[in-house]
């Protein structure tokens, strides 16, 4: 249950009353089948009638995330392991913020009302969402939002550049060294990263989660991947098969590559990936 603390409305300095006192989160699914689900409000709950997500007030230690899925588990019956969230987008206002988680749901989702604050629950295509009664701030923020709707940020890593930009004895153990940043890069990969700092180009109210593709080669072949990073192992050229993973990637997806090398860079960009330099992952990983 939602401590009281957490659920009551809060005024904002834009000059209106907002649900949550640490915020708001709604989820945002998209199936490329179906369409995106919304959630028509019961006529009693705060801008009744309207449509927009599943979603509500954040409770006190909990990540916007974790509100998000829960929102969406007792609103409209949703369950965690049924979809992947890809990014989310805040709307900032200071004193008071909602984000907007965006995912991915399972083709074999069956959404239903769960409880009370929800009147009805449907699959709208994209371009028919701007004809229903929307609630307003959903309404504002949809355009931005359809933007990104599916896409996610894939990371390939060039590993054996990333671990050589460290002069830390990584030569002694190859393979070591690059299971050690393959454990660092899964906790980036649940914490998320910000747009700003991945260059994905949405804007700096973004943060991702990304799909990352750590690239091994030589004596690093082995490694095994892990729980939010794929093992993509190069069979000889590790630059080769990084512009391979890179060329694969889903039209439409953000690509970033992280390596220093000045060909590798030119080979992936031509393909339309963006580029993050070792210096600056590394900086993330240690924060």
């Amino acid at each position: 249950m939602t401590p009281m603390t957490a659920n009551r409305f809060v005024r904002c300095s834009c000059g209106r009353l907002h649900w949550g006192a640490h915020g708001a989160a709604g989820l945002l699914l998209c199936d490329p089948e179906r369409g995106v689900l919304l959630q028509r409000r019961a006529w009693w709950v705060h801008n009744g009638s309207t449509w927009a997500l599943p979603g509500g007030a954040i409770e006190t230690g909990e990540s916007v995330r974790e509100a998000a899925a829960r929102e969406a588990w007792e609103e409209a019956d949703v369950p965690r392991s049924a979809f992947r969230a890809l990014s989310a987008s805040v709307l900032d206002h200071e004193t008071w913020a909602y984000t907007t988680v965006l995912g991915v749901a399972d083709g074999s989702l069956d959404a239903r009302v769960a409880n009370q604050e929800s009147a009805e629950l449907r699959w709208v295509a994209p371009g028919d969402v701007a004809d229903l009664p929307l609630h307003r701030d959903f309404a504002a923020s949809w355009p931005h939002l359809r933007e990104q709707l599916g896409r996610e940020l894939v990371l390939v890593v060039d590993g054996a550049n990333v671990v050589g930009s460290r002069p830390d004895g990584w030569w002694r153990d190859r393979r070591g060294a690059a299971e050690r940043l393959r454990d660092r890069l899964g906790k980036l990969a649940e914490r998320g990263l910000a747009d700003d700092v991945a260059g994905a180009g949405a804007g700096p109210t973004w943060k991702w989660w990304p799909r990352i593709v750590l690239v091994v080669e030589g004596q690093a072949r082995g490694v095994e991947p892990i729980e939010g990073v794929d093992i993509a192992t190069a069979p000889a050229d590790g630059d080769s098969h990084i512009v391979e993973v890179t060329a694969q990637a889903s039209p439409g997806d953000h690509v970033v590559v992280v390596t220093a090398d000045r060909e590798l860079r030119s080979r992936v960009t031509d393909l339309g990936a963006g580029i993050m330099g070792p210096g600056a992952l590394l900086r993330e990983l240690d924060a």
